[in-house]
């Protein structure tokens, strides 16, 4: 069995984030989701990270991302999308990974709908970075390879 690269960091996005540039661009800005992950990928590549990307529709594709990054990769950034809010299951399952996890929100959900100001996902992230638009995941990177270091 080959040695996992343990600075390999899994980028997950939610639900509806594979319309970023279309969706409500007043809210989340006018890049796509590529466009996101394309700057991910050269902040990462700047720090020495390498990433994996996962978009899923729904909770159990993520789930099981997360579970299959048990032991081979040494951090999450994760968008969870509308999941921030109810979905236990991406809790526990985050709860069951070893290395740093930071949640990403392009919007602030505190200064939106009341249902949005409460995360499941906020008690087992390391950290969250919300509100600065297409920043939120540059800066995620950079949260990621702190923790990192840290760790050494």
């Amino acid at each position: 069995m080959a040695k996992s690269n343990l600075q390999t960091v899994l980028v997950l996005s939610g639900p509806n984030l594979n319309l970023l540039g279309q969706r409500q661009p007043e809210i989340y800005g006018t890049d796509s989701l590529q466009d996101h992950m394309r700057r991910v990928g050269e902040t990462a590549a700047q720090l020495g990270l390498q990433i994996e990307t996962v978009s899923a529709q729904g909770v159990a594709e993520i789930v099981e991302a997360i579970h299959s990054a048990r032991g081979r990769c040494a951090a999450i950034i994760i968008n969870p999308g509308a999941l921030t809010h109810f979905a236990w299951s991406l809790h526990d399952a985050l709860a069951s990974f070893a290395g740093p996890i930071v949640e990403v929100h392009l919007s602030n959900p505190a200064t939106r709908e009341s249902w949005r100001h409460e995360s499941v996902v906020a008690p087992v992230a390391s950290g969250s970075i919300a509100g600065f638009g297409a920043d939120s995941y540059v800066f995620a990177v950079h949260a990621v390879a702190t923790l990192l270091a840290k760790k050494k």
